[in-house]
């Protein structure tokens, strides 16, 4: 793991040092974007540059809000809150550890969710469809039900429930550790019995179930990505990322077995991130809707009921 630290770093001064001449919010966004521009930090968990890292880690540690008044940057700190910013920013550092597991939280679609270890921490453009109410497939009415298949901390489904509260929404994962974390955040937004986590190997716990949208960000990176990922993502569960050697483990059995739990005018969305190539060369013959998204990412495809009964022989 890197952990070593630039010679130009001021984290070679104690923490009292540091919170000695650290003093308002202003000093401690600048300085922190300045440790994590030299550590050379990999951002890829809700922020893109050491700025935004820092900005992030500041406001959470201090629990304030993204839209915070900017007066607030002249505020001087108490000697707790600097204490806090200055170790989460050597913990950052030194560990690699990805900063919503540091927080303990992550945004995703306008919510804020629960996560640490037990999770993938939310990063999906999946959160786009949900904030437009997936209105691109149901431009009249919602749908009635959802399945946020390969939930982890419940994010996709949950979001979708918050935008769309006529619906009901089963989260499933095969992590009972997932499943402990899903179910705080369904507790955290007052969802009661509009959501549920369900433990199921994909459709196996399901059985009887039928939904209008089924939507789902399993498992997707192949042997090849997997072995090269920045530190940061090795905090992550590998049950969560890896899905053999193409990436397409699972998703080949979403594909199998969908249909039977869709309704006749249902749609399944799935992400394959940089495994779209791989899923593109193995199933030619599939009309794959590829989606496009105005804040970036890629490799999220839609397919109706009709299209899964199309193709059903290519899938099994």
């Amino acid at each position: 793991m890197a952990n070593s630290t630039d010679s130009r770093s001021t984290l070679t001064l104690d923490d009292e040092a540091l919170c000695r001449d650290l003093l308002t919010l202003r000093d401690y966004l600048r300085w922190a974007a300045s440790e994590f521009h030299l550590a050379g930090l990999h951002h890829g968990h809700g922020t893109d540059s050491p700025w935004d890292e820092a900005v992030a880690l500041t406001l959470g540690a201090l629990h304030l809000p993204w839209n915070v008044d900017p007066a607030v940057l002249e505020a001087r700190l108490l000697p707790v809150e600097r204490a806090r910013i200055v170790a989460l920013v050597r913990e950052r550092i030194t560990s690699r550890r990805p900063l919503p597991y540091l927080l303990g939280e992550a945004f995703f679609a306008g919510f804020a969710f629960d996560v640490d270890e037990r999770v993938l921490i939310p990063r999906s453009p999946i959160a786009e469809l949900i904030e437009s109410g997936f209105a691109a497939w149901f431009p009249e009415e919602p749908p009635a039900r959802v399945l946020d298949l390969c939930t982890g901390s419940g994010c996709i489904g949950i979001a979708t429930a918050l935008h769309l509260p006529t619906c009901e929404v089963d989260l499933s994962d095969i992590s009972t550790d997932a499943l402990a974390v899903a179910r705080q955040n369904i507790q955290r937004h007052d969802l009661g019995v509009r959501a549920r986590a369900v433990l199921s190997d994909l459709f196996e716990g399901l059985a009887g179930q039928s939904y209008d949208l089924i939507v789902s960000n399993p498992p997707y990176v192949d042997a090849r990505d997997l072995a090269t990922m920045p530190v940061e993502y090795r905090h992550e569960p590998a049950l969560a990322l890896g899905a053999g050697a193409d990436g397409l483990d699972i998703v080949r059995r979403i594909l199998r077995e969908a249909r039977r739990y869709l309704t006749d005018h249902g749609v399944l969305i799935v992400e394959v991130g940089n495994s779209d190539s791989h899923l593109e060369a193995a199933f030619p013959e599939v009309p794959f809707l590829w989606l496009d998204f105005e804040r970036g990412g890629q490799g999220v495809f839609a397919l109706t009921a009709a299209e899964l009964d199309a193709h059903a022989a290519s899938f099994a």
